[in-house]
Formats: structure tokens, sequence, C-alpha cells
């Protein structure tokens, strides 16, 4: 599903630099990253999803070469085949949480809004425990609830490529046993890729594998 080669990053103005020689991903892997700050955790799952292009080396996605695309195409498979749950949510405050939910097929051609589609929104929403706060606007929320909309609105596409950014980082310790369910449930469902960072190391055994970012880390800061 993911392959990485000679893959070299590097921040203008900054002493930063990423470097990871080879990094393989198989379909249907759950894979957990962990790392001090400033590792580079973050900027890998940039750099996959094409948010930010590297400086040399390859990034394949299935038969995607990321590297190669222009930034419009980068953007257009990111919304097509990758769900991402920013570490900051991104999430549109002046929107309600069904909105912020749906947002991306409001903003691709290639998804199309379906009373289908609605319902799995309604159903994602009811099983991260903010199914009665569809109609509240973003910025009225907590930050767990933010959260938990960010995780539903990265999984209603039903993506083969899942990112998670401490998608667990502002929940109790009951909803977020629930939360990793429903990512894990969500992958499985679609037979997707789950690469997750975290902190938090008393879920890593829930992972198949765990990949230590010092292990990749060349330069300091980022």
């Amino acid at each position: 599903m993911l392959s990485i080669n000679a893959l070299e990053f590097g921040y203008p103005d900054s002493d930063f630099t990423l470097a990871i020689e080879r990094l393989e991903v198989a379909a249907g892997e759950k894979l957990a990253v962990i790392g001090p700050s400033g590792s580079g955790k973050t900027t890998l799952l940039n750099l996959v999803s094409g948010i930010v292009r590297p400086d040399r080396g390859e990034i394949r996605v299935a038969d995607t070469h990321i590297e190669r695309l222009s930034d419009a195409a980068r953007r257009d498979f990111r919304i097509n085949h990758i769900g991402f749950v920013f570490q900051d949510f991104e999430l549109i405050d002046y929107l309600n949480v069904f909105d912020n939910i749906i947002h991306p097929y409001r903003i691709s051609r290639a998804l199309k809004l379906t009373p289908a589609v609605r319902e799995r929104a309604r159903e994602l929403a009811a099983r991260a425990d903010i199914g009665d706060k569809l109609k509240r606007h973003a910025g009225e929320l907590s930050q767990g609830e933010k959260q938990r909309v960010a995780i539903c609105r990265a999984l209603l596409p039903g993506p083969r490529l899942v990112f998670a950014d401490e998608a667990t980082g502002n929940l109790d310790p009951r909803n977020k046993g629930r939360i990793l369910d429903l990512l894990f449930d969500s992958v499985d469902a679609h037979d997707a890729t789950l690469l997750a960072v975290t902190h938090d190391h008393e879920l890593l055994p829930r992972f198949d594998r765990v990949v230590d970012f010092l292990d990749f880390r060349d330069g300091e800061g980022g």
C-alpha cells in the first residue's frame, strides 16, 4: 500500500531534516509511529498525503507516485483516497457538526453526497458519542468533541489509507478506547491501512507494528 524510498526533506530556513531510506507499509496494516516532538512524525504524514513535497526520493501509495503529481493532483488524490485526522482538527467553526463531517463531499466532485452517505455520517457520529450534537457549531465544542468530529469526517468516505495525528490526544480513557475501536473497525471494513502518530504508549499493543522515529531522525528541530 505504501512504499517510501530514499526520502529526504527539509524545511527552508531550518536545521531540521528528515531522511528515510526505506519504509514499507502493507495493505491493511495498522502502524503506530512514535518518537519525540520534532522528530518528523507529522512531517511524514504531510509528505505521504501530498501536503508538502519531498526534496528527493520516492513516495508511492498503491500505484501512484505522490512526488510526481502536480499540486492540484495531490490535493485531489488526498481528498479521494486518504482520510486525515489532523492534530489541530481543521474544522470550520461556523458550520455545524454534521456539515463538518460531510464537508469532503462539498469540495470534491469525485465524492457523491447521497442519502446513504448522510446516514453513514449519522452512524459514525453516534458511535463517536456526538450524535446528539450534529446541529451544534464546531466552535461551541470541547476539544475532545472536535477531535471526534475530525475522526468521523476522515472516516466517512471509507478511505483506503487513514492517517491519525494524535487522534486520541484530547480524549478521556473511556472515549479513547471507543475512538480507537471506531478507527480500527473502519479500517478493517474497507481493508484500509492505518498510520497513527501517537505519544500514548498504552495504545501500542493494539497495533500490528510500531515504528520509532528516532531511527529516522537526521538533524535537529522540526
